[in-house]
Order: C-alpha cells, then sequence, then structure tokens
C-alpha cells in the first residue's frame, strides 16, 4: 500500500530554554484530514512543540516539511500563510470587542478603491455568522461582545477564527478545559466537522476521553521525547495513562519511530 505524503512533518525536532531541554529529536508526521491527538504529563513538551509549528518558537535543530517542502516559520504569521491555525487554551479573544471584530481582527475584510477603502462590516458579519453555522456551533448574534458569552461559546469563536482564512490544519491547545459537559461534546463535535471537510487537526488534552472521542491516532510525549503512539481503534484509556506515566511503549523497542501518518 502507498503512504500518503503527509501533509505536515516536524522531523527531529529540539528545543532548549537555557538548561532546560524541552525537546530531544522529535518528529511527527499528520495527513491532511487527520486528528491527531498529543498527549503527555505536564513538561512532556507538548505545547513548546505546537509552538514551533504554529511559529511562536522556532526549533534549535531538526525542520517542517509541509507538502513535502521545507518550510521555515519565523512568526505566526508565517505559520498562518501556510495555513497552519493554533487556538489557545485562554482562547486569546478580546472581551470588549464583538464576535465579528475578534473573528477577523488583524484580518479584517475590506472594500472600496486604492485611495478609499473600508472595512467591510457587514460581509465580515455575513461570513462570521456562517463560519459558525458551518462548524455546527451556537453562539449569541456576532455583533455580542464576547464578554457576554459563556466560556463554551468564546472557544466556538476562537475555533471560528482559526478556520476563517482557509485552514489547512488547526492545532487545539486543551480544547475543553473548564468547559461544561454540553460545550465539551460541542466542541468535540466541531473537530469531527473539521476533519470531515478535509482539516487536519491536533488536539492537545490532558482528558484522555477527548482524545479517544474525536482523534484517529495518539501521540505519547514524556520528557520531551515520543514513547509511544496508537491508532485509537487499537487502543484504549488505560493503554495511554500507561505510556504517559511510565513513558515507555510496550509494544516498541526502545528508540523505534513514532508519529507516522496512517497508510
Amino acid at each position: 500500500m502507498t503512504v500518503p505524503v503527509p501533509l505536515i512533518e516536524m522531523r527531529n525536532i529540539s528545543k532548549s530554554f537555557g538548561a532546560v531541554v524541552a525537546l530531544r529529536q522529535v518528529s511527527l508526521a499528520v495527513a491532511a484530514g487527520e486528528v491527531v491527538g498529543l498527549v503527555g504529563d505536564n513538561a512532556a513538551g507538548k505545547s513548546t512543540l505546537m509552538k514551533i509549528l504554529s511559529g511562536v518558537y522556532t526549533p534549535d535543530a531538526g525542520e517542517i516539511v509541509l507538502d513535502g517542502r521545507p518550510q521555515a516559520f519565523a512568526t505566526p504569521m508565517d505559520a498562518r500563510g501556510a495555513g497552519i491555525e493554533m487556538v489557545y487554551q485562554d482562547f486569546a479573544l478580546v472581551p470588549e470587542l464583538s464576535v465579528t471584530q475578534n473573528i477577523f481582527l488583524g484580518r479584517e475584510l475590506l472594500q472600496g478603491g486604492l485611495r478609499s477603502r473600508f472595512i467591510d462590516k457587514p460581509r465580515m458579519r455575513e461570513r462570521a455568522t456562517h463560519l459558525i453555522e458551518r462548524l455546527g456551533l451556537r453562539v449569541p448574534p456576532v455583533d455580542t461582545p464576547v464578554r457576554a458569552i459563556s466560556g463554551g461559546q468564546q472557544q466556538a469563536v476562537a475555533i471560528a477564527r482559526a478556520t476563517a482564512f482557509d485552514a489547512r490544519l488547526v492545532i487545539m491547545d486543551e480544547p475543553t478545559a473548564n468547559l461544561a459537559a454540553a460545550a465539551i461534546g460541542k466542541v468535540r463535535a466541531a473537530i469531527g466537522r473539521l476533519k470531515s471537510h478535509g482539516v487536519a487537526v491536533v488536539v492537545i488534552s490532558h482528558r484522555i476521553e477527548d482524545v479517544l472521542e474525536t482523534a484517529d491516532r495518539a501521540v505519547v510525549l514524556k520528557h520531551g521525547m515520543v514513547v509511544g503512539e496508537r491508532r485509537i481503534n487499537e487502543t484504549g484509556g488505560d493503554e495511554l495513562v500507561h505510556m504517559i506515566v511510565a513513558g515507555q511503549d510496550p509494544l516498541r523497542p526502545a528508540g523505534g519511530a513514532a508519529g507516522a501518518p496512517p497508510g
């Protein structure tokens, strides 16, 4: 069987902060339309790895390959330009601005000629509403200030913002943290809809249930290294927790490769 070219590959990524080694030659690949759960305990390196992929940090060693071509992301805007978006745990929204303004903040839609251009508010409102409906999410009218909506609705706005500009891969950092049960279900369903649209998703989560419910594959990190991976239909929560705690995959020899996309 021919293995498709991954959408994105991170090859032998290493990163240190002073004397602290955060990542040690980590490799990870994600295919288009695949959902990968990235799990591990605190300080495993999950968020650092994804901040490198999203352009927040630059790696000390290793490379990022997109569509088979090496890439260098010096800033988050570089990563966004390549179709990589990150939804942060704190949502990174501006409370005083409306749902629409938050979705398009810094990337407002304009109309008019070269000498007289202005923000196209009606088109932005229409597109914001469409984005939220497309993901099956519910929020109050898009002119509502973000400070007036619930945590689950704010998460919906953050997801809509991440997909507003043809994202190819969306990284979600603890997407269900501090959400009520009903909101958790909606976020999980939104991940499924992104997958159905061909968008790749990486879910960083301490909730093993999130990964089991949404992911195609789980990759386990420990002390800045990949220690194992499983297809979700071939594992369970107990096995993933064992690898997180023990830092070892009992089915893989030491030094074996992990992070390959599905064949």
